[in-house]
């Protein structure tokens, strides 16, 4: 069963659709609205102005760097995972 999830950034509420899970969908949500505040906060105590939208970039660039940073390290680990595996593997098929 859909159900709406509602954050706010810059005091505009923004209402979507969880699809399945709602808890997660509120986390993913609450970890947006608080790197947006963040960066927000950074900008504001710099004493620069910044355009709102400037802010949602940065935002989603900084959490699509994070994203390919564990991306990398979840395929290295997988290959760690692999190469471990093929080793244990040759080493019963020796033994039988």
């Amino acid at each position: 069963m859909d159900q709406l999830v509602t954050i706010e950034i810059f005091g505009y509420p923004f209402t979507f659709k969880a699809d399945s899970d709602v808890d997660k969908a509120r986390e993913v949500a609450a970890y947006l609205q608080d790197t947006v505040g963040k960066l927000e906060a950074q900008h504001t105590h710099k004493g620069t102005k910044i355009d709102k939208r400037a802010i949602l970039i940065l935002t989603a660039l900084n959490i699509t760097s994070e994203y390919f940073s564990y991306r990398e390290e979840n395929e290295a680990l997988l290959d760690a995972i692999r190469k471990r595996c093929d080793h244990l593997f040759e080493k019963v098929a020796a033994a039988c």
